[in-house]
């Protein structure tokens, strides 16, 4: 049985008692002190000195356990990790018990959070923002419960994917509904940004029957419009309640210049987000990929090729700021292992492509082995962008 959180409940005098700490800690070290959030609706979710993001993805699993909990926060204690990505819904259904009971039936039968609301007043007390991870179109437990709502086959029968998973119909407005709906109960709750992770339509592959969208009826057939409209809908909603809308995309979104047969397309999803973010994952670009042989064996050149083409997209579209943060690979797949050099140098690429925050992705949640790549304290690494043409050329010689 799950223990409550009892040594992490923070009463509202002792967040007061700890954010005054914090001021007087951050003054004494001659660093200046956190400010405060306008007093305003719009800001009213998230934290203060948020801007910059250094998180870490927590699974559904270690989200739901007391202990890990504990370890992860002792991480984010001593060092700059400023966010959890929390996996608030995922393939397995909701991660928290509802009090609506329009969510409740889609819960799915892998366990919740226990004590929700007080593990966010936790994260909180302590400077973390959560972050709700929201799966949206791959959801086996929707289409379960809704199978109305999911993608089909030419003779009407459910279309499924090459595990056999359902998906469901990314034009279906009541989906869309749900899903954020999902995302208001969690900015009540107490997360300050929405995640939406599967924001695509699944792979078309040839040896699969053709996918038929029930619902499109006279509506855009283009996938990378559909999507963006989803997302604009989220935002107008979210933003009201003042917390941030995000989203997950592929890597090479960044730099291909067409959608993907997914849908996902840069200038599509980028005006209607706050923040995107890019899974560029070395291990995941094969041979070749931005001019790179063995892309898992040079992270940098992968990440700061990718997070470049990001950032003069951002500018064309005349989006500036902390507008892209990407996962970073935090995990082993293929030659070499991953470790703390790895972990620097993708980051450094990340700063050399002029922004400052990123999110380690590891499975398991499991971020021990990278630690001493780490930095003690949250400060600005980015550099100015453009660079300048011996500034690239300074970066690319040596580590950081």
């Amino acid at each position: 049985m799950t223990k409550p959180f009892t040594a992490f409940v923070i009463k509202p005098f002792a967040v007061l008692a700890l954010a005054l700490s914090a001021t007087a800690s951050a003054f004494a070290q001659g660093s200046p002190a956190p400010s405060a959030p306008p007093v305003t609706p719009a800001a009213s979710a998230l934290l203060p000195d948020t801007q910059i993001v250094r998180g870490l993805y927590v699974n559904r699993f270690a989200a739901q356990s007391t202990k890990r909990m504990r370890q992860l926060i002792d991480i984010a204690d001593h060092s700059e990790i400023n966010a959890f990505v929390i996996d608030l819904k995922d393939e397995f259904g909701l991660n928290y018990t509802p009090t609506d009971s329009a969510l409740k039936k889609n819960a799915g039968h892998s366990g919740t959070i226990p004590h929700i609301k007080e593990l966010l007043d936790t994260l909180r007390a302590h400077g973390i923002l959560p972050i709700a991870r929201i799966v949206v179109f791959k959801d086996s437990v929707t289409a379960r419960v809704h199978p109305e709502w999911t993608i089909r086959t030419a003779d009407g029968s459910p279309w499924h994917d090459k595990k056999g998973m359902t998906w469901v119909n990314p034009y279906h407005h009541e989906l869309w509904d749900y899903n954020i709906h999902v995302a208001e109960d969690a900015v009540r709750m107490g997360f300050g940004e929405v995640q939406f992770d599967y924001i695509r339509f699944p792979e078309p592959y040839k040896s699969l029957p053709p996918q038929v969208f029930p619902d499109q009826n006279g509506r855009n057939p283009d996938k990378a419009q559909a999507l963006a409209d989803f997302l604009a809908l989220a935002h107008s909603r979210i933003s009201k309640l003042g917390a941030r809308t995000t989203a997950d995309i592929f890597g090479l979104v960044t730099s291909l210049p067409n959608a993907l047969e997914v849908g996902q397309q840069w200038e599509h999803l980028a005006p209607v987000t706050d923040v995107l973010l890019p899974m560029v994952y070395p291990s995941h670009y094969p041979p070749g990929s931005l001019d790179v042989a063995h892309p898992n064996a040079e992270p940098y050149a992968i990440i700061h090729a990718a997070i470049t083409s990001a950032h003069e997209r951002d500018a064309k579209l005349g989006l500036s700021g902390e507008r892209v943060r990407p996962w970073l690979q935090a995990f082993t797949l293929g030659k070499p292992a991953y470790g703390p050099d790895e972990l620097r140098e993708e980051k450094r690429a990340v700063y050399d492509a002029g922004y400052d925050g990123w999110v380690l992705w590891n499975p398991g949640s499991k971020y021990e082995t990278f630690l001493s790549a780490l930095e003690k304290t949250r400060v600005s690494h980015k550099k100015p962008f453009p660079a300048t043409a011996a500034g690239t050329a300074a970066g690319k010689r040596g580590r950081g």
